[in-house]
């Protein structure tokens, strides 16, 4: 009786610690203040820097094996992308990408909450798309806690080189961001934008 009572409270212990690890990471997706030193996230993005550090040590010209690891890394894609090595992401399914997309090299998606790219997406080298921020109050920000929140970007987008794009931002169809810049507010669709902070310049 004393050995299935010890069994049963393991057992609940296990199924408590499961659950509030499981909270840490459903408070991320929903854009809630979480614990980004949380075992279980810690050990996806430790898979999936795994699976980025694979990526970037194949052979370049492997595509049919790159392109299948991208497909077991994103959380969705369609058939035709291409994506330049090195490249590097935080959890990896948080990630969709439409038909036709294209990363040049140094591309960046911190994939805390979701990152969706429409169809004829080009990025230009050494771009970030970062959804993941940390509180301002210094002791929250001391203690690992994180907010995260989703960054969209529409068809026909080209991002050109060494462009921060951060969290919550919407980047409509048929937009152009210029080179260098940081986008802290959404753009709409048909316009040149650009500088930091990214402004609309003109409409296309």
């Amino acid at each position: 009786m004393i050995k299935v009572l010890k069994q049963y409270t393991f057992a609940n212990n296990q199924s408590k610690n499961t659950m509030n690890n499981l909270n840490e990471k459903v408070k991320m997706l929903k854009g809630e203040i979480y614990n980004a030193t949380d075992e279980l996230l810690i050990q996806e993005r430790e898979k999936t820097k795994d699976l980025c550090f694979e990526y970037n040590h194949l052979q370049p010209s492997k595509i049919k094996e790159r392109k299948a690891l991208i497909k077991k890394l994103f959380g969705n894609t369609a058939e035709n992308f291409h994506i330049e090595q090195p490249f590097y992401c935080d959890y990896g399914y948080n990630i969709e990408i439409g038909e036709n997309f294209y990363t040049n090299v140094n591309v960046v998606i911190l994939d805390c909450a979701k990152v969706t790219f429409g169809d004829n997406v080009f990025i230009a080298p050494n771009c970030g798309f970062y959804t993941a921020g940390h509180p301002f109050d210094v002791d929250q920000r001391n203690k690992g806690l994180e907010y995260a929140y989703p960054i969209t970007i529409g068809d026909n987008v080209w991002i050109g080189g060494g462009c921060s794009i951060l969290p919550g931002v919407t980047i409509g169809d048929n937009t152009v961001i210029g080179a260098g810049s940081v986008v802290t507010k959404d753009i709409p669709d048909n316009v040149l934008a650009v500088g930091n902070p990214c402004k609309v310049i003109r409409e296309l």
